[in-house]
């Protein structure tokens, strides 16, 4: 990402999180950080259509641990999946290390976002109460499904507007190609992929979760030029 594209999502973010920032106006700062950084997504997707040395298809490995792997796992993939990225979970210890694949750009925009959505679900979750008599994990973990439910769908969301906005015919062929390719480099790789069972949750925490998502600033200026996942803040504990 370019440093006056950093600069201005750095800007809007700041923006939306100060304390005296009202609602509307915070909503309004944090659709145009989203806008931004969809965008880039686009215009990168379009310029290595012309130049495939400027975007390369990659790979790269995230861990995650525990408390909550699995929620945080599952953040990460609500994440990848609408800027056009796989990731493939695999145990590791107590956590797990989930193993992206996508255009460098996508997975440019990945790291940028899983890392401040952490840090915002870990907020987010250290100043929600937990309702009487109901287990504290039980609750956080559902919290954290509704929050990874409403980022994905923002997410799509703004991907889809950036599409519409460029007005380009072949700007969805484009992308459907770019798909295509990180699925077969996939495959290359994971010959005998599995799906995983659907996960039950019984805690009653999906709703909070869900508005927290909706509040959420999708950007985060910290991880847009490590060449591989930065620590990951930790969540409350169980």
């Amino acid at each position: 990402m370019s440093e006056a594209m950093l600069s201005k999502v750095r800007k809007l973010l700041a923006q939306a999180e100060d304390a005296a920032c009202t609602p509307a106006e915070a909503a309004a700062f944090t659709a145009k950080a989203t806008e931004l950084i969809a965008r880039y997504g686009v215009d990168r997707a379009l310029l290595a259509a012309r130049d495939p040395t400027t975007d390369p298809v990659g790979d790269r490995v995230v861990d995650v641990v525990a408390p909550y792997a699995r929620d945080k796992a599952g953040l990460l993939a609500a994440v990848a999946d609408p800027l056009r990225c796989r990731c493939i979970r695999r145990p590791a210890g107590t956590g797990f290390a989930l193993h992206l694949f996508g255009f460098a750009s996508d997975l440019e925009r990945v790291d940028l976002l899983f890392t401040s959505l952490l840090v915002q679900a870990a907020h987010g979750l250290a100043g929600t109460v937990v309702p009487p008599g109901e287990h504290p994990a039980a609750f956080r973990r559902s919290w954290l499904a509704g929050f990874a439910r409403v980022i994905a769908e923002r997410l799509r969301a703004a991907e889809a507007g950036a599409v519409a906005q460029d007005g380009t015919p072949s700007v969805a062929l484009v992308l459907a190609d770019r798909s295509d390719r990180v699925a077969r480099r996939v495959t290359e790789v994971y010959p005998r992929l599995r799906t995983a069972p659907t996960r039950r949750l019984a805690g009653s925490g999906f709703g909070a979760g869900e508005a927290a998502g909706q509040r959420a600033d999708l950007g985060g200026p910290d991880a847009v030029h490590a060449p591989t996942a930065p620590p990951h803040p930790g969540l409350p504990g169980r």
